[in-house]
């Protein structure tokens, strides 16, 4: 299956297939690609920030306030008797993006070790929305960083072309943010998929494709110089016939055209 033109739809229906490719990622690893001592997780990305990167808690954490939620109930008396209560000010929103939110709720796939549950490595499909901003795309970047800092290896794949904050792609604003050296992306293949293997150096294993081209498998490292395929046309092809016909039809049209 050909790699899609997703600038061909909103933001919101790459999500839905963002999450559905993420999942059967996470499914095909679990089913035996992996070695009987990891396994991998669908996981919640809040705020930028990924899962934690050194243990699963043995407790749930305490709710977090929904989106949405503007009263804070502070821990002290407005001199009444009564509790203080803090509300948004009675002023006209004039302008909202939805790419934050995008942001914040994509997911990733997380690979563990079962001997304490330590993430080795994270897949993560790049999204619309962590491109869209300076803010966003930075904070993508040092994500990368700090797990390649603590010797978390990564596997990114990124459907969308580059951007003014990204004109190499995002393997280029990576790799110059982490060594001060520059990456020239190929012209006529504006997408990417990249492996990283955070060994004491950090080696990076970059295939460059477009619009059409099929995908192929990629690695992602379990330790320094193990490492296991990930079957990306086979998931990929998955979570696409799994989307709505209505979004398959659009995405579809310009290869019935050619």
């Amino acid at each position: 299956m050909p790699m899609h033109d997703w600038s061909r739809v909103q933001a919101g229906i790459f999500h839905h297939f963002h999450h559905s490719w993420i999942e059967e990622i996470a499914r095909t690893l679990n089913r035996g690609l992996l070695p009987p001592d990891h396994y991998a997780l669908a996981e919640q990305f809040v705020g930028g920030f990924g899962p934690d990167v050194l243990t699963l808690k043995d407790h749930a954490p305490a709710d977090d306030p929904e989106p949405g939620d503007w009263t804070f109930q502070p821990d002290r008396s407005d001199g009444t008797g009564k509790t203080a209560v803090l509300s948004l000010p009675d002023i006209e929103v004039t302008a909202e993006t939805d790419m934050q939110y995008y942001r914040r709720k994509q997911k990733a796939v997380s690979v563990r070790h079962v001997s304490d549950d330590r993430v080795v490595a994270v897949i993560e499909v790049v999204s619309r929305a962590n491109k869209a901003s300076r803010a966003g795309i930075e904070a993508f970047v040092e994500k990368v960083a700090q797990l390649l800092e603590q010797g978390i290896h990564l596997l990114i794949l990124d459907p969308h072309p580059p951007t003014r904050r990204d004109p190499q792609g995002i393997h280029g604003a990576i790799w110059e943010w982490i060594s001060g050296d520059e990456y020239q992306a190929p012209a006529e293949k504006t997408l990417t998929l990249v492996a990283y293997e955070a060994a004491l150096v950090t080696r990076a294993y970059v295939k460059p494709l477009a619009v059409g081209d099929a995908l192929q498998d990629m690695p992602v490292f379990l330790k320094p110089s193990a490492q296991v395929p990930v079957p990306l046309e086979a998931t990929y092809r998955a979570a696409f016939e799994a989307m709505p016909r209505r979004w398959r039809s659009v995405l579809e049209a310009e290869d019935r055209q050619t």
